[in-house]
């Protein structure tokens, strides 16, 4: 039997190729960096699957359930209730998204300036964070995952020998805390497994290291376990959820991935001890303890979503139609991440346009090439979203220049993905004329978000 959407479509939005010579006005008006465009020049949007999703007949219903009281609103108390079936964590705030989570729990990690946060691979707004409070953030993600070509079931696991050597050699004291994401985004949106976190988990207990998690897609991660790890196969996803964050002291999520709403966050902990320290950032940052920025109706929404996303036949289409792309691009000779992750293809862009340099960024550069080919918006992960040292400015080194399409929940067709890979066919096509990119405008933090680019061989006017 052929697949079909565990759904089906009640309301449309139209879309609309513009033009390509309009297309390149688009991007160069933007300063060559795809945030800048609007939102009605893009035929199919890849940037990001952060609160781009479409929500479920009942997550509306919700926005109508929703108590706008500024304290102690009904819908909190749903969303309390619904965290601490899944995750066991009775101390639960909610946030307006997960940066908003980030900046009340990393100050409460990084106690004093230069103090190490561990992981297997920050994102770009934990990284960000966890430097803005003085700390240095350590990515120690497995050498597999640096291999696009190389298959491994868990690219996102962390190293756990480095893991070790780096607490004894730096010492417990010094580390703030170990993060576990999941999936693991910079990596090409890889899982991590079971056994991984179990241990992960084991090594911060032994060394009296608070470990948490960045759980943005944890029902993708738990997807994965159960199609990839032994003594998972016919497990449910709640049950996997509720063993892994059992090894957790606490988490912190961007609510606009896998609880499937477009804004909000959230905080939970199993001890007082860290709400209580989390809290006081709360209040003054996001709002009072129990609405944490957001509407109540978005806090309703939330309590649907976050049960929705483990929903078997849901994840099966929505990795399903990520897979789905990627298959076509491998089977067309482009190189990519390899398995493919849970919410996006990741190009290899570095293999992809070779004679571009890092500092050129291959991964941006092949993101304008892809607007301007097909109406086709994709983002950067790599040397541009790495950034410059805080304290040298030099640029960091990263480790991989990928391309990423993430895929919104809910929202497009596998027809949108033929495009997609139509349109990268395209510039693999005319590869070796692409051009590498230079900055023209560089902000000093999150860089990738608002600077201005120009082609790197086009002269700066002085």
């Amino acid at each position: 039997m052929r697949f079909a959407e565990p759904y089906k479509i009640k309301m449309v939005e139209p879309i609309r190729l513009i033009p390509r010579a309009e297309r390149e006005a688009r991007i160069r008006e933007a300063g060559y960096n795809v945030f800048g465009l609007r939102s009605r020049d893009v035929f199919v949007d890849l940037l990001t699957d952060s609160g781009t999703g479409a929500m479920s007949e009942e997550q509306w219903a919700g926005l109508m359930r929703g108590d706008e009281a500024y304290a102690g609103s009904d819908s909190f108390y749903r969303l309390k209730e619904t965290v601490e079936s899944i995750t066991g964590y009775s101390w639960v705030i909610p946030t307006h998204q997960g940066r908003g989570a980030e900046q009340c729990i990393m100050p409460q990690i990084v106690t004093r300036p230069g103090m190490y946060v561990l992981g297997n691979m920050h994102f770009d707004t934990t990284r960000a964070h966890i430097q803005l409070a003085g700390g240095r953030p350590v990515d120690l993600v497995i050498a597999e995952a640096s291999d696009t070509e190389t298959y491994h079931p868990f690219k996102g696991n962390i190293d756990l020998q480095r893991l070790r050597a780096f607490i004894v050699e730096h010492g417990p004291e010094n580390i703030g805390a170990i993060i576990m994401t999941v999936t693991c985004n910079s990596a090409g949106g890889q899982p991590v497994s079971m056994a991984n976190i179990r241990a992960a988990s084991a090594i911060a207990r032994e060394f009296g290291i608070t470990f948490l998690f960045d759980t943005a897609r944890y029902a993708e991660n738990c997807y994965f376990i159960r199609q990839r790890e032994a003594g998972y196969e016919n497990a449910e996803p709640i049950a996997i959820a509720r063993e892994m964050f059992s090894y957790g002291d606490g988490l912190m999520m961007s609510a606009k991935k896998d609880a499937l709403v477009n804004i909000g966050g959230l905080l939970a902990f199993k001890h007082e001890e860290l709400y209580r320290a989390a809290a006081g950032l709360v209040v003054p940052f996001e709002g009072f303890l129990t609405y944490g920025g957001l509407a109540g109706r978005d806090v309703e929404a939330m309590a649907v979503g976050l049960l929705e996303a483990l929903e078997v036949d849901y994840l099966a289409a929505r990795i399903g139609q990520v897979a789905y792309l990627g298959e076509q691009l491998h089977e067309a000779g482009i190189p990519i991440q390899l398995p493919v992750g849970g919410h996006a293809v990741f190009v290899d862009a570095a293999k992809f346009l070779p004679q571009i340099p890092a500092d050129q960024f291959p991964g941006h550069a092949l993101a304008v090439e892809l607007y301007i080919e097909g109406g086709v918006r994709g983002v950067e992960v790599g040397s541009l979203m790495m950034g410059r040292d805080p304290e040298t400015g030099l640029q960091l080194p990263s480790e991989f220049e990928f391309l990423r399409l993430a895929v919104p929940r809910r929202t497009y067709t596998n027809n949108h993905m033929d495009v997609v890979v139509d349109a990268l066919k395209a510039v693999w096509e005319r590869r070796h004329a692409v051009r590498g990119i230079r900055f023209v405008q560089e902000p000093k933090v999150l860089r990738h978000f608002t600077a201005r680019f120009d082609w790197a061989d086009v002269p700066a006017v002085r």
